[in-house]
């Protein structure tokens, strides 16, 4: 398998004069531009003394000089330590700490926020607006080495810097740590999960070998943090090494901005998490089906398949016209979106990761994973389920392999805890059947304890929940020995049905009523309980269940 850097330093030559990069101001770079970026970050970490193995952080939102920093610092061979942008001060404070970062690249408004003294290890910091310093220590020549900084790259390539030029660092073994990714965490401290160079480009080795239809100037659309696992290797590290174009969101905008940037690049791959799709099928084409001569054709098993296909056309076009496949991830698609995908065969197919496992641990193409399921272990990995009889019987899910995180950073007794004999406990409760696709049934943490001790877990029912109409989001909690359902309307879809607010509210109060009957005894919802705003999410738009009791 090759190296990670060296593949970096491969994709940089071969595609020198194409585009690289693009922020959502127009700004585009070459990689060319690119490895001119890199090259300079180099001189100005070895010239202020970083070395191999140190800690350089990253807080921002996506964007070309966020990327152009992480790239610099993993082929350095610094430990690049993302941070998201969207963590409380304090939080910033401790995890720049935790992890002895000497430099931090931060944009600038969320430095004016920060305080040094709250971050007693760091030496330096810079901006990622224009790589303009910020703050140094006596004695770190950051500022000094940074005004220089050109002329300093005029005489290490006093000819022209060309693409044999780029040659970037290899550690001696691809096993030690190339990044700390820290967990958003549920509560308390989060936990810096240490990947190696081995996971990550286990990881893209397996996207290079199963997602074949990407080529140089192909373009690609950055959606997630990148400071976020998934976003960081599925759309910036792997569409890199493809040579492709890839284009970054600051920030996950409304559904229609998102498909109006679709329409423009017109991507061949889409990563996004289910709540994004489900808004654009519950906004856009269950509506359509609800009308004439809609409704009734879909009744007609001849003419079903062509308003069908009618729909299909509609939605490849919606999502620029040329997509091959759409990948799902981050939380459970929704089961009635699901099912609706797969009669009109859109090419869209969920998958499965975490940040321990760099984030890889489930995959399968669109035309071969099955309903409910989250696909088949990727190469270099083992599943196994604690269960007398995984296929049927839930059980925790154990996994094994080059893409496991080499532990937590500073925290034995938290990596102990989850790792056993080289396995690793993910905490997801699932089922495998006998051709290895894996399901999974909720999260350990989440499990209900029911009144006669029946495993009840909250997210099969919130997915049935979530298949009413008239409902955005959901979340099942329990109180006092019963079961209540926090539910946040779709309150734009009821205007649409010409519904007020108290209307909207009435039905929503009604679902337990049609719900129950198709619920085990102990899964049955006592109460519902309204939420006018949406829940709090994660940066990878997963509930915070915790917030809510």
């Amino acid at each position: 398998m090759e190296h990670l850097t060296s593949a970096i330093a491969g994709t940089i030559r071969k595609n020198w004069t194409h585009p690289a990069l693009s922020d959502s101001d127009g700004t585009t770079w070459t990689y060319a531009d690119l490895a001119d970026r890199i090259a300079r970050l180099h001189i100005l970490f070895e010239q202020t003394g970083v070395r191999p193995g140190d800690r350089i952080a990253l807080c921002g939102k996506n964007s070309i000089h966020w990327a152009a920093a992480f790239l610099a610092s993993l082929t350095y061979g610094a430990v690049a330590v993302p941070i998201l942008h969207d963590f409380q001060v304090e939080n910033i404070h401790n995890l720049v700490t935790h992890s002895e970062a000497v430099i931090l690249f931060a944009e600038s408004r969320i430095w004016k926020k920060l305080t040094p003294a709250e971050m007693p290890l760091l030496k330096g910091a810079v901006s990622l607006d224009d790589y303009e310093p910020l703050y140094s220590t006596a004695g770190f020549p950051l500022d000094e080495t940074i005004s220089h900084l050109n002329e300093e790259f005029g005489k290490r390539y006093p000819d022209r810097f060309s693409a044999d030029d780029v040659k970037y660092f290899i550690p001696a073994n691809d096993r030690d740590m190339a990044v700390i990714n820290y967990t958003s965490g549920s509560t308390g401290f989060s936990k810096g999960v240490m990947v190696s160079y081995r996971a990550l480009m286990s990881n893209l080795k397996f996207a290079i070998d199963n997602i074949p239809y990407l080529y140089p100037d192909d373009g690609t659309v950055s959606l997630l943090p990148l400071a976020h696992m998934f976003g960081l290797v599925v759309e910036l590290m792997f569409p890199m090494l493809k040579g492709c174009h890839i284009h970054f969101l600051a920030r996950v905008p409304a559904p229609s901005v998102v498909l109006k940037v679709f329409a423009e690049v017109r991507p061949k791959l889409i990563i996004a998490v289910p709540l994004i799709i489900e808004k654009i099928v519950r906004g856009k084409v269950f509506p359509q089906l609800q009308k004439q001569p809609a409704k009734t054709l879909v009744k007609i098993p001849g003419l079903r398949n062509i308003v069908y296909k009618k729909i299909r056309a509609g939605l490849l076009e919606a999502f620029g016209g040329e997509l091959q496949q759409l990948v799902v991830g981050g939380a459970a698609m929704s089961r009635d979106v699901e099912e609706f995908l797969r009669k009109i065969k859109f090419p869209y197919t969920v998958g499965y990761g975490m940040t321990e496992c760099a984030p890889l641990i489930c995959y399968a193409p669109w035309d071969v994973n099955r309903v409910g399921s989250c696909g088949r272990a990727v190469d270099r990995m083992e599943l196994r389920i604690e269960s007398p009889d995984p296929a049927n019987v839930p059980g925790e899910l154990w996994v094994r392999g080059d893409n496991v995180m080499n532990g937590y950073y500073k925290n034995p007794e938290a990596t102990e805890s989850v790792m056993r004999d080289g396995w690793m406990n993910t905490g997801d409760i699932c089922q495998l059947d006998s051709d290895g696709f894996l399901y999974i049934r909720g999260r350990n943490k989440s499990m209900i304890l029911g009144p006669s001790g029946q495993n009840i877990y909250p997210e099969e029912i919130e997915t049935r929940i979530n298949a009413f109409p008239l409902v955005m989001e959901s979340v099942v909690v329990e109180r006092d020995g019963h079961l209540v359902a926090l539910i946040h309307p779709d309150y734009e879809k009821g205007k649409q049905e010409k519904l007020t607010k108290e209307q909207v509210d009435a039905k929503i109060k009604e679902i337990p009523a049609e719900l129950n009957p198709r619920l085990a005894s102990y899964e049955k919802i006592a109460d519902v309980e309204v939420r006018d705003e949406e829940f709090e999410k994660t940066p990878k738009r997963s509930i915070k269940r915790y917030l809510y009791k």
